[in-house]
Order: structure tokens, then sequence, then C-alpha cells
């Protein structure tokens, strides 16, 4: 089994940018709670703050990844693109977000990615993370 863990714009700035609603933990620490809930399987972690490039990766996947752990990040309130490449390739996945969006601004409140995900995890933090790849690795496996 392999998973592909995508990360959208500023999560590379995790721990500086507002930590009262992301939290005070950085990048790397995130990495290596994904490192650990994936030691017995393979996976692949990618940021960018681009939104071509997630699309380029999603369509990457096919055939290659067993399933899919995206936080689109701002990208999950505008982008139709991330939603149709991941109705493209078909591939299992779980949308998670680090705050809970569906207590924040109204514009914050809808996911396109929701439209195909599977499953949405939002407002467990980081933990998060580790709860979607819990999932994927319990269907799949």
């Amino acid at each position: 089994m392999k998973l592909l863990i995508i990360n959208g714009p500023n999560l590379n700035l995790l721990g500086l940018r507002e930590p009262a609603i992301y939290g005070k933990e950085d990048y790397s620490t995130l990495c290596e709670m994904i490192k650990d809930a994936c030691k017995d399987i393979e996976y692949e972690i990618y940021q960018s703050n681009h939104e071509g490039d997630i699309v380029d990766k999603i369509q990457s996947a096919y055939k290659c990844f067993d399933g899919i752990v995206i936080n689109p990040a701002a990208y999950t309130h505008t982008s139709v693109a991330i939603l149709d490449a991941l109705k493209a390739v078909g591939i299992p996945t779980v949308e998670v977000h680090i705050s809970d969006i569906n207590t924040r601004e109204e514009f914050r409140k809808f996911s396109y990615v929701s439209l195909y995900a599977e499953k949405q995890i939002a407002g467990h933090g980081l933990k998060g993370y580790t709860e979607a790849i819990e999932y994927l690795k319990n269907k799949l496996m």
C-alpha cells in the first residue's frame, strides 16, 4: 500500500502562520508525525503553494498510489481544478484541515474537495493527518 499526502499553500509555514489557529508545531513536526503513522507502508509527502503543481501531482498519482490524504488549504474553497483531478484519478481520498473550517469565516465553510473525498477530518490539529492515514490503512489493507 502506498499513500500520497498532499499539503497546499502556506502549510510549509506551520508554526509561524497564525499559531492561535494552526498551532505552534512546525512543518517538520508534521512530516515526522506522518512518517511515524506510515511506518509500515510506503508514502510520499508533497507540499506546494501552486494550484497547478498540486493538480499535476494528483494526476501523476494515477496507478502509483492507493490513497490520498490532502489538505488543500486555501484551495479547499476555490479549486474546481483540484476537485476535477481527484475525480479523474479515482483514488480514495481523505480531506484534512488542521482548524475546523466549519466554525471559521463563512467563505471557509464550503469545500470543493469534500464533493469527492470520502471523509473530511477538520479541527483535530495535526492529529487529523494520522486519523486520515489510519482510515485509509483500515480501508485499503
